[in-house]
């Protein structure tokens, strides 16, 4: 519970089975006279003193103030510092992020030491690897007629329930998982878990140093995956499409970002499945890319344009992106004839404009076609030779009988790779090879580039949940032919190659224990973001869509999509991404929880950088939570604890009200429950049994509340220390609140706003009363009760906003689950943001899911629809466009004439004092009103990028001539290249 400048954030107010009619029709075709403005006035007053009258005597506010005034000496107020908590729990977060980092060291320095002792055997079988193999009872590994063959070289284990784990795990093994479409019995697979089978005692041993520790993995650049603890693998619907090297984690730790042109050649040779390869190889290069990469996707024949028009640069590689790309691929068509030169002049152009956002590191052009004779060696004279700064990768897409030769010495003479893609089979590996060859210099810098670093938040594979991970490259030390070589550098020169990368996973539970949540008052709250200001923590990073957890995109909310965005959350933002420390107090507007209303606040920031990362810390403290309650345990107050402790028990609900308990981790042995009663009986037993002091509880602040609230009756009554008290206790039947008071709406909402605060009731079969203004020619029907006023008159209701009764604020939601669209057969136009017209701005279905308020945020239920590989039944993530209306102006009384051209219509409405009300009294007549409304692109938000960079070294040299051959990869590349 919080005392400010107002009053003790205990929460009284009424729910009544009463609704003020918001709107009145005055039907003036009859020959009735609109109401004068003084009529229509002292109405509104007598609505103001009847509501001020009833709710005075009912909901006990004024006892409930006495109350805790005539307390005062059972508690204190202590001043919450936000400038010595932000920096606090920085420290916090540094300290438990810097012992992940130590795990991580050891790991991979332990691992290139494994890998360089490891003699390669030509030799090896599957039957002398003895692996925990977690997909081996997946049901599709035995789909071959004859029932499941025994593979002696699997061990079976043994699982218990772990709840830090979420799973069914075994602490005495690692688990092993390998791609699908990556042979298991390859020499070099059995190679890489040979050598890796001693990563185990390792693992075992940051375990048993940090038992906090939670999934350590070593993903493979062969597609190998070793994690500890062992767990069975879980797959989505039966299809396992994992591969490591696609996580986010990897490609984040794999190399340096990437600023990338794909060129994709859509002539018209490239028609029927080499068109549909293509057009599949590029939507899995796209997914190579994480948030700090930059892309950019164009098409080309005889001239070359972005296949997403309104991306006229690089943009960031994030998922919405990445799926509007996806989706414009779809539906390129080929015609034309093939130029090179006009397709590299673009991709150039766009790499070496220095005036956009971009990632400013590894510079690439990937180029998709079917073959060509043309080797546009004047474009890479004029852009590109000598420093040769652009990589450029050549992929020969479909089964053709052309010269490839040009394609080859593109690659060649640009520092690239040449590879050919001839079925579907071949694109999910040759995409993702070229990250070995951007992953070189990072090997040849050496110690330099071992920087842990810190994802953003994504979705488990296994289930955990939403975590980040810390990765580390490892790299191969190896000598040439296991000899000894006294010339580090030509060592280095000789392998050039990344194994692989390591992760620890932090889930962000476990941040969030380092937070203070409660002092902060329901208002009150500690974020985190990363240099894309993307965020780590807060309160509103809430993905809707469970079934996540298959993903492999990371969950990227900007902080300015979490709020309202405004300048100076804008400026916040810049600082904390620049890792500079800062305060700011700021007037904004901010959403209720369900996203159903709007107000304005003041908010006080405070941020600062948490060191050892490229994170930020901040935290959003309101006015009124500058101080907090600490509870006086005296011994005066233990002996009242038994008195009200009994008022707590169900068999007093009946003469005290219905008590609910916020299912908060009061004391460590406290068992949770599903059931708010039970769990209140649980609190209960074990107060018995626990002094409040104790040190293994922390409930002195709900022992205050419960003594305060005992005999004290109202229709209900919420306070910071987790109690609700609703009276009568039948009345609890209906009540859905939140039991806790920091996630109701309710109760955060009273805080920021003054006086009585109404809502919509509940649209039940109950019957209700209707309390009318005295004039019987006032028709209006019940059924309207509880809707949006858009629904009951879309006309009025775009009256209120253009004569600026109501501001509007347009947002986009970023984390809105949807329901699958049917696919259309009767085109093939491309998929967009919807454009409503007049019409579907004045449907009822416009205005449909919205609150009667009139502070009302609007939902439209139109989508940027964004597709994914998902069952048609599923929800799947999608993009909502909402409109927020809210009051801003300060006057009270309106007299508006709304004039249409055609007609006029009259309307007065008047804010009822100490209240969210609006009385609106106004003629039947409709008016048409036109409106227009479009898509405003943003421009692109502020980023920082990488510290370091490693795009070049000059020790890469002609030894990579053959590299993928000598390496025993797991294909062969035609062609080979050199990235001198």
């Amino acid at each position: 519970m919080a005392i400010g400048e107002r009053s003790c954030s205990s929460v009284c107010l009424v729910s009544l089975q009463i609704i003020l009619m918001l709107s009145a029709s005055w039907p003036g075709a009859e020959g009735l006279t609109f109401p004068q403005q003084y009529t229509i006035m002292h109405w509104a007053r007598r609505i103001e003193q009847e509501i001020d009258r009833v709710f005075q005597h009912i909901t006990g506010a004024q006892q409930l103030k006495g109350i805790y005034n005539e307390e005062r000496r059972r508690f204190s107020l202590v001043k919450n510092q936000p400038r010595k908590i932000v920096e606090k729990v920085a420290l916090d977060i540094e300290k438990l992020l810097a012992k992940k980092r130590k795990a991580l060291d050891r790991l991979a320095s332990e691992a290139e030491r494994l890998q360089r002792e490891h003699l390669w055997q030509d030799g090896i079988k599957e039957l002398d690897m003895a692996y925990y193999d977690s997909k081996a009872e997946l049901d599709y590994y035995s789909m071959d007629g004859e029932g499941e063959v025994e593979n002696p070289s699997h061990i079976k284990l043994e699982f218990v329930y772990d709840p830090n784990f979420k799973n069914n795990v075994n602490y005495s093994y690692t688990a092993v998982q390998i791609p699908t479409d990556i042979y298991k019995g390859a020499p070099v697979i059995l190679n890489e878990l040979n050598w890796t089978q001693a990563l185990e005692k390792v693992f075992m041993e940051n375990s048993r140093e940090d038992p906090s520790l939670l999934w350590q993995a070593f993903g493979s650049a062969t597609g190998v995956t070793r994690y500890y603890p062992a767990t069975p693998w879980k797959v989505p619907d039966k299809i396992d499409l994992y591969d490591v090297r696609r996580r986010p984690w990897y490609i984040q730790g794999a190399s340096s970002p990437k600023d990338m042109v794909i060129l994709v050649d859509v002539s018209g040779s490239v028609s029927g499945l080499t068109l549909k390869l293509i057009k599949a190889s590029v939507m899995e290069m796209l997914d190579t890319l994480s948030d700090d990469d930059y892309v950019n996707v164009a098409r080309f024949n005889e001239k070359a344009e972005a296949v997403v028009p309104c991306f006229k640069h690089l943009v960031q590689a994030n998922v919405r992106n990445k799926k509007i790309f996806k989706d414009a691929v779809q539906q390129m068509q080929a015609k034309g004839t093939t130029d090179y030169k006009s397709g590299f002049h673009f991709a150039f152009n766009q790499l070496l404009n220095t005036n956009v956002p971009r990632a400013n590191c590894n510079k690439i052009i990937m180029l998709f076609t079917d073959g060509g004779e043309d080797r546009a060696q004047d474009v890479f004279m004029q852009y590109n030779w000598p420093n040769k700064t652009v990589r450029v990768f050549t992929f020969s897409v479909g089964q053709h009988n052309y010269d490839v030769t040009p394609l080859q010495w593109i690659a060649c003479t640009n520092k690239g790779y040449y590879f050919e893609i001839r079925s579907i089979c071949a694109i999910r590996i040759n995409t993702q090879e070229y990250l070995d060859v951007l992953g070189r210099p990072m090997v040849l810098t050496g110690s330099d580039a071992k920087q842990v670093q810190w994802t953003n938040v994504y979705q488990d594979a296994l289930g955990l949940g939403m975590v980040v991970t810390g990765t580390l490259p490892v790299f191969n030390l190896t000598m040439d032919g296991n000899s000894q070589v006294e010339n580090l550098t030509k060592l280095r020169i000789s392998n050039q190659l990344i194994l692989g990368v390591m992760g620890v996973d932090v889930h962000l539970d476990e941040i969030k224990r380092l937070t203070p949540r409660y002092n902060l008052g329901a208002n009150g709250y500690i974020f985190a973001i990363d240099p894309n200001g993307y965020l780590l923590l807060h309160p509103n990073l809430q993905p809707k869509v469970s079934y996540l957890v298959n993903l492999p995109e990371p969950v990227t909310l900007d902080f300015l999509d979490a709020e309202v965005e405004d300048s100076n959350k804008e400026e916040i933002r810049r600082q904390m991404i620049d890792g500079r420390p800062g305060e700011m107090q700021i007037k904004t507007l901010i959403k209720s929880i369900d996203e159903s209303y709007i107000d304005e606040v003041y908010r006080g920031y405070t941020w600062t950088p948490i060191n050892g990362t490229d994170y930020s810390l901040g935290l959003v403290l309101p006015p009124y939570n500058e101080y907090y309650i600490q509870a006086d345990l005296s011994d005066v107050m233990l002996q009242l604890q038994c008195e009200y402790s009994e008022s707590l028990l169900p068999s007093s609900f009946e003469s005290s009200g219905h008590v609910f308990l916020a299912p908060r981790e009061y004391c460590k042995r406290l068992q949770l429950s599903d059931n708010n009663t039970q769990f209140l009986q649980n609190f209960l037993s074990l107060m018995l049994d626990i002094s409040p002091e104790s040190d293994e509880c922390e409930c002195s602040l709900v022992t205050l509340d419960g003594n305060m609230l005992y005999g004290f009756l109202a229709v209900f009554a919420s306070t910071d220390g987790g109690i609700t008290r609703v009276f009568p206790n039948i009345a609890a039947e209906l009540w859905d609140e939140d039991p806790e008071p920091f996630n109701s709406n309710f109760y955060r909402r009273s805080l920021d706003n003054r006086g009585y605060m109404f809502r919509p009731p509940f649209r039940s079969i109950f019957p209700r009363c209707f309390l009318e203004p005295p004039v019987s020619a006032f028709p209006f029907v019940p059924s309207q009760i509880g809707l949006f006023f858009g629904d009951v008159d879309p006309y009025l209701m775009h009256a209120l906003y253009n004569n600026s009764i109501f501001s509007r604020r347009q947002s986009f939601h970023y984390q809105s689950a949807c329901e699958p669209v049917s696919s259309s057969h009767t085109g093939a136009a491309p998929r967009g943001i919807f454009v409503p017209s007049i019409a579907d701005v004045l449907s009822l279905a416009w205005w449909t899911a919205c609150e009667v308020s009139p502070e009302t945020i609007l939902t439209v239920p139109r989508l940027l629809r964004e597709e994914g590989d998902f069952n048609a039944s599923h929800e799947s993530s999608c993009v909502t466009i909402q409109s927020q209306f809210y009051f801003t102006n300060t006057t009270n009384s309106y007299n508006v004439l709304q004039d249409c051209g055609n007609c006029s219509r009259l309307f007065h409405a008047k804010r009822i004092e100490n209240t969210n009300l609006l009385f609106v009294v106004a003629e039947t007549l409709p008016c048409i009103q036109e409106e227009n409304p479009c898509e405003v692109l943003s421009n692109a938000r502020y980023r920082k990028g990488p510290t370091s960079c490693f795009d070049y070294s000059a020790l890469v040299s002609e030894y990579t001539r053959n590299y993928i051959s000598n390496s025993s990869r797991l294909h062969t590349v035609v062609w080979v290249l050199s990235s001198t």
